[in-house]
């Protein structure tokens, strides 16, 4: 079936010229904490650090006492902090009862002579149905760009690190569309408070700003009129996007779409919308060759070790191996032309966290959405669309997919990959349950 979408629509979208030299590569968790560090002590006008949490942590410290400093140094520094307002007010998922990363926030405010807001965006009336998903921060006219949160493992602190990718992107226009769409359309709304200062109000009382702000951010975008259309040089387009049918959403769907000879897609949760599987399935038929690197199971930041004891979370890893061997027993055939390489990440006792797509020699996207149903349709999500029609920029992103596929081993036949009777007990039991109950396809969705 021929695919609805045309290369045409892609050229439409807006974006800014760089040269090549503007964007530069970071290898590794390490390398993302010291160029942040470092940006943030350099930083003469403003810095906007935007997260889905800042957590309270040895990294989490070393990033906040740098912004603090910087602050007291240069006292006109416009210095703003956003993350999402569920999460700051949660401990850590099967923690137990913990007051979460607000109480530090607020401690730390009464700690020091100068402010640096940290304001808490609450994307749904419920964590569950939507977060702050939105990656880059700024520093002066440089946009670094991840999908990485702000702790030990996404920053390699200590003895972990959870890979993710990492950009330095030199460009003052897209720097302002970045501040631009925060100071427009996120900090001045009635739903976003600051989660430094003490008493937030409930979430509860704010039930009705959210709902408003959610509409509003569905007709948010990112500021492009000083960028153009496709003109035949290297550009960096923003994509914004929350709720079904948006901006970004579709334009993952046209890349797909547009892909001629290689497609390149890394998820962390193998659990693909139908959307983005069905333009796949297309490549594939039209002859595409086809990469997917997505995590071992063992290598999810939600896996837990089959000694510890069972938790509903940990039955996710498992999901997410039982969605990846349904498409390579669809497509095994593929498989064995290598038509579909389907690669698993493991390195040691780290994680794995890598989003984003390479589409033949032209187009890199990079992205905090992990492309999943959540993504498409829950979260707050945006991306920025690399487009290099001169092939200006294939050196350092070949040297980017060769650095993530170094720790992979591609399955060669989907039975390769475990089936639910191979799981541990309380694993086993949970996903039979969930099955006969017929939750597992909700349970897709939402996470």
């Amino acid at each position: 079936m021929q695919s609805p979408f045309r290369r045409s629509t892609l050229a439409t979208l807006r974006g800014f010229n760089l040269p090549d030299t503007a964007i530069n590569l970071l290898p590794s968790a390490a390398d993302y904490r010291r160029c942040l560090l470092e940006q943030i002590a350099q930083a003469t006008r403003r810095i906007y650090i935007i997260a889905l949490y800042l957590q309270e942590d040895e990294a989490g410290q070393e990033i906040l006492d740098a912004l603090y400093a910087a602050k007291a140094a240069r006292p006109e520094l416009d210095v703003q902090v956003l993350v999402d307002w569920f999460r700051a007010q949660r401990g850590l998922i099967g923690a137990g009862r913990q007051p979460g990363n607000s109480a530090w926030y607020q401690s730390q405010h009464l700690e020091h002579d100068v402010e640096v807001p940290i304001h808490g965006v609450p994307v749904q009336t419920r964590e569950l149905f939507g977060v702050l998903h939105l990656k880059g921060s700024v520093i002066d006219d440089k946009v670094l760009y991840t999908g990485a949160s702000l702790n030990n493992v996404y920053l390699h602190k200590l003895d972990k690190y959870r890979l993710d990718r990492y950009h330095l992107i030199h460009s003052a226009e897209l720097a302002d569309s970045f501040v631009g769409l925060v100071q427009r359309d996120i900090i001045g709304s009635p739903a976003v408070h600051r989660l430094d200062l003490p008493q937030p109000p409930s979430s509860r009382n704010l039930r009705g700003e959210i709902r408003a702000f959610r509409s509003q951010l569905k007709r948010a975008t990112y500021d492009t009129a000083q960028g153009v259309a496709e003109n035949g040089e290297l550009r960096i387009i923003p994509l914004l996007g929350v709720g079904p049918r948006n901006a970004l959403n579709r334009t993952i769907c046209e890349l797909i779409a547009s892909s001629q000879s290689h497609l390149s897609i890394c998820t962390p949760y193998f659990n693909l919308p139908m959307a983005v599987t069905r333009e796949i399935n297309r490549a594939i038929k039209r002859g595409v060759v086809v990469d997917i690197i997505v995590g071992d199971k063992t290598a999810n930041d939600f896996f837990i070790p089959p000694q510890e004891p069972f938790k509903v979370i940990s039955a996710l890893p498992y999901l997410y191996e039982i969605s990846l061997r349904r498409f390579a027993r669809k497509h095994q055939a593929a498989i064995d032309r290598q038509r579909l390489n389907l690669h698993l990440w493991k390195h040691g006792d780290n994680t794995y966290h890598l989003k984003g797509m390479w589409i033949d020699q032209r187009h890199t996207l990079l992205t905090g959405n992990n492309l999943n149903p959540r993504a498409f349709n829950l979260d707050l999500e945006n991306g920025l669309l690399i487009d290099d029609p001169k092939g200006e920029w294939l050196e350092p992103r070949a040297r980017e997919l060769a650095s993530l596929m170094q720790h992979t081993r591609r399955v060669g036949h989907y039975e390769e990959l475990q089936t639910l009777a191979d799981y541990p007990e309380g694993v086993h039991k949970f996903l039979r349950r969930v099955s006969r109950v017929k939750i597992e396809r909700l349970l897709y969705r939402i996470l």
